[in-house]
């Protein structure tokens, strides 16, 4: 079990080296765009942003699922015929799309901004359009390269993606003085360059067989996926349009800027989730399995619970911190920084339904998927409608904490039914408890602002409270000592 665990650690350093540089390179373009554009103009783009999101998974309906899946499989590992079927279905797919949206540019630009900004969002939407539809290009390439381990390959084309991305930006705004319109070429740039870099990928595996046995496969794992992965989607970004149509394009702008800070739990989760999916798929007809199953869940709780801790009480020296001048994030927006360890916790709670999604994989059941989903989804529009006009963007916050609650709740149950795995409840019940503690206790200090030894103090306490309550063992503690030392040897004797 030990070995296996250790596998995953190894990929999970791969992906995860690559997307935290990446996340963090894009990041860059957080306090650059806060100290350069208003709320107003950063309000439309986290809108359509958003929609785009919605979109992403329109034009990929499930295929990213059904192609892992099918692509796992020893009969289809090394055949051409899922690949390329699966291509080909996405690209005539993709240009219907994009030629949908063309013709409805006008309908789609006043939906969107009214009659005062339908004319920023059209010129807008081209743009959008065409990045949608390289990524979903990319989306069987990169997917293919998962599988087949080459996660490094995988990771320098995403952090070129992001380089390119961010060059572009700021020469196009700095040096051309464009506006928000820079942000969707550089985009769609970066988009290009990726499909680029993968079409020897592509080449190598691709023919002209459309198998109709491959796809009627596909559609039927893929296609549960699509109201599922809508429904996801909502949760992710539902609230920044509802909050828009409720309080305004300035407070949205606030709102994404500081939203975007939670970014660095969901790092986390990425890179756990990049290595765990073709991980459990591989692990599952071990005999084993659901043991190793169970100590991951409880290891990303424990891990992401200490991040969530560790962010929170230092979130404001991280919002403050300046280079050349500049904070991190502009001043315009920091009366939304109280929304950031909601955030935070929320993004732990969808690390917790990611791990828990195993099941269905292994069992295709991705029927019962979209309608979890979906009430989660319906959850969390509801509960924006209600506490948006209370309580304003930190009604928005509560409500993406709740709706994924809600869905690392009914995964755990329902999931337990058709594939039982023996999780350490009592531990994460602790875990989760202290967490929620700590969160009460942050905002019982955020008005008071008390002196930071004070949340450096109540940081190193986390861990010693969690070994108190026996959620860390001394055995534990002893294996993870042998591991640093073993390592740290290693890493001597190559000098």
């Amino acid at each position: 079990m030990l070995e296996k665990l250790k596998q995953l650690s190894k990929e999970t350093v791969v992906y995860g080296i690559s997307t935290v540089v990446g996340r963090f390179l894009n990041f860059i373009l957080i306090p650059f765009y806060s100290n350069i554009f208003i709320p107003v103009d950063m309000g439309i783009v986290s809108n359509l942003y958003s929609y785009i999101g919605i979109f992403n998974i329109i034009f990929i309906y499930g295929m990213d699922s059904a192609y892992l899946k099918l692509g796992s499989l020893k009969e289809n590992g090394d055949s051409k015929k899922a690949f390329s079927s699966t291509l080909i279905l996405l690209l005539i797919t993709s240009a219907l799309f994009v030629s949908l949206i063309s013709v409805l540019t006008p309908q789609i630009s006043i939906f969107l901004g009214g009659e005062q900004y339908s004319g920023k969002y059209g010129e807008l939407l081209s743009y959008s359009a065409n990045i949608l539809l390289l990524d979903a290009l990319c989306v069987v390439p990169f997917i293919s390269l998962r599988l087949e381990n080459k996660a490094l390959k995988f990771s320098l084309i995403r952090v070129a993606n992001i380089l390119i991305n961010i060059g572009l930006n700021l020469t196009l705004i700095l040096g051309f003085g464009m506006g928000i319109e820079a942000v969707f070429i550089s985009n769609l740039v970066a988009s290009a360059f990726s499909f680029v870099v993968l079409l020897p990928e592509i080449v190598k595996k691709f023919q002209l067989d459309f198998d109709t046995e491959i796809i009627l496969r596909a559609l039927k794992f893929g296609l549960p996926f699509l109201p599922a992965g809508l429904a996801a989607m909502f949760m992710q970004v539902i609230d920044k349009p509802i909050l828009e149509k409720l309080a305004g394009l300035q407070v949205l702008g606030v709102y994404h800027a500081n939203y975007k800070l939670g970014i660095f739990m969901m790092l986390y989760v990425n890179m756990f989730q990049f290595a765990w999916q073709p991980f459990f798929l591989k692990t599952a007809n071990e005999p084993d399995a659901k043991k190793v199953f169970s100590k991951v869940f409880t290891y990303f709780t424990l891990a992401g619970s200490f991040i969530f801790v560790l962010l929170t009480f230092t979130i404001k020296e991280i919002v403050n911190f300046k280079v050349a001048g500049y904070s991190i994030l502009g001043e315009k927006y920091h009366s939304g920084i109280e929304i950031i360890p909601v955030i935070l916790l929320g993004y732990l709670f969808y690390g917790l339904y990611v791990n828990l999604n195993a099941g269905f994989y292994i069992k295709e059941k991705s029927l019962p998927v979209p309608l979890y989903l979906s009430l989660g989804a319906l959850l969390n529009i509801a509960s924006n409608f209600i506490l948006i006009p209370f309580l304003g963007m930190m009604g928005a916050a509560l409500s993406t904490l709740i709706s994924y609650i809600f869905l690392a709740m009914i995964f755990y149950f329902k999931v337990q039914k058709f594939y039982k795995v023996d999780y350490e409840n009592e531990k994460i019940v602790k875990i989760l408890g202290i967490s929620f503690l700590y969160i009460i206790i942050f905002y019982l200090l955020y008005a008071i602002e008390p002196p930071f030894f004070v949340n450096i103090s109540l940081i190193l306490v986390f861990p010693v409270i969690l070994y108190l309550l026996k959620v860390i063992t001394q055995n534990e503690l002893l294996t993870v000592k042998k591991m640093i030392i073993s390592k740290f040897r290693k890493s001597k004797n190559a000098k």
